[in-house]
């Protein structure tokens, strides 16, 4: 039994050990004493762990978070595709994140900037519902605006030239659209153009699903089903409430308060659309059917801001991807009988875009949405089986279908009027 010993064994120090009473060595450690190492080795490579965990910690906790963060953001619901909603996340979540995209991009865009001079293009992107009709009937010419000056002293067959969208009200066009090349530097550069008369259009601003942020009332975030058959027109909004205060309201409630000094588009109820230097505070008075605000104004009284410049990267009308590149931007503008001119181009500055709206017939104008993303005029012609949207100006980043489903940011459409005060119908 453990504790006794067998007769004839004594406790001296000669005696064999009970091999019961005796432990086992493990040869690594009976090894490690025959070389002199003393039980301080053992708490040397235990150091050595805790020093691996230690630095290993904070890697892990990051991997942790980032894995968190990105799968709660990449599953909100969205509009937007993976890729782009990915790189949002990395300028939105990650620390200096929009510092590593904007590196990341200005390398992309400085090696793809576009280049002066090239071949000429052979023609113009068809737009409009008849691309056989080179120009409107002379009833509907003198109700629209003049054909836009070719700038090129060779111009191509349809530059310049309005076609209608969408079929004849009282008599008259309600959207037009023409394109044209802008600029001699840049020959395959186009500039997409619509018209909207606002004695035969009826717009509405409508809320996207995370823009503007503080919405009073979010609505459908894309156009009502109810108001479809009406619709003559989308494009996308302005700049977000985040970069310049620009507020926005909807039918007599504010939803980001406006700022005063900001260039705002407003329609107003009797159906007269204006842009403003705003000065009014942070609400719109009771004969405003919406109001929408980006940055300060481009153009006043038919002269271009003359703080305007040729940077690609004008921080006072927004950074752009890389900061080094011209970049896709769009612009709305007022002509002198009050109707409103949409402009989308690629490879543009901000005063260059306020010069092609300039050379439209934009009186006051400001600056929309930039960028390859964002940039969205559709037309709309109503068929046996629905709706069928027309994309003017290519965007592979968004959908036909954009503002027909849930979109993330704020937009406006276009309708046929109604008669009666405008308001915006959200159902």
């Amino acid at each position: 039994m453990r504790g006794l010993r067998r007769p004839g064994t004594g406790s001296g120090a000669n005696a064999p050990p009970d091999p019961d009473e005796s432990p086992g060595v493990p040869a690594s450690l009976g090894q490690g004493a025959a070389q002199g190492e003393q039980p301080g080795g053992l708490a040397a490579r235990r150091r050595r762990l805790r020093r691996r965990i230690v630095i290993a910690a904070p890697f892990v906790v990051v991997l942790s978070w980032g894995i968190v963060s990105y799968s709660v953001w990449m599953l909100q619901p969205t509009s937007m595709r993976w890729d782009a909603r990915s790189t949002e996340w990395v300028r939105n979540e990650v620390p200096f994140g929009n510092w590593v995209v904007d590196h990341g991009e200005s390398i992309d865009y400085s090696l793809n900037a576009p280049k002066t001079g090239g071949p000429q293009l052979k023609s113009l992107p068809t737009v409009g519902l008849n691309p056989l009709r080179t120009s409107l009937p002379r009833s509907q010419a003198a109700a629209g605006p003049p054909r836009v000056t070719p700038v090129f002293p060779h111009p191509l067959a349809g530059e310049g030239v309005w076609k209608p969208v969408g079929p004849p009200v009282d008599g008259g066009p309600p959207v037009l659209v023409t394109t044209f090349r802008p600029e001699l530097a840049y020959p395959q550069t186009v500039a997409y153009v619509a018209w909207f008369d606002h004695t035969r259009t009826e717009i509405g601003y409508y809320p996207g699903r995370y823009e503007p942020p503080a919405a009073a009332v979010r609505g459908p975030m894309m156009v009502p089903y109810d108001q479809r058959s009406r619709l003559l027109a989308t494009f996308n909004g302005g700049f977000t409430y985040t970069d310049g205060a620009n507020g926005s309201a909807d039918n007599g409630r504010t939803n980001e308060p406006l700022k005063d000094g900001n260039a705002t588009l407003i329609g107003y109820r009797d159906g007269s659309i204006a842009i403003v230097n705003w000065s009014g505070g942070p609400d719109v008075g009771p004969d405003v059917a919406w109001a929408r605000q980006s940055l300060a104004p481009i153009i006043w009284n038919g002269q271009l801001n003359p703080q305007l410049d040729d940077n690609p990267n004008s921080p006072q009308w927004g950074y752009t991807l890389g900061g080094l590149s011209r970049v896709w931007r769009t612009g709305v503008g007022i002509d002198r009988r009050g109707n409103l001119i949409y402009v989308a181009a690629d490879d543009q500055t901000v005063i260059s875009l306020a010069k092609i709206l300039q050379h439209v017939g934009a009186v006051r104008a400001m600056e929309f949405d930039i960028n390859p993303e964002w940039h969205t005029l559709i037309t709309y012609t109503h068929g046996a089986n629905g709706l069928v949207p027309t994309m003017v100006g290519p965007n592979p980043m968004q959908p036909l279908t954009r503002y027909l489903v849930p979109d993330d940011r704020d937009f406006f459409a276009v309708y046929r009027p109604l008669p009666g005060p405008v308001t915006v119908p959200f159902k």
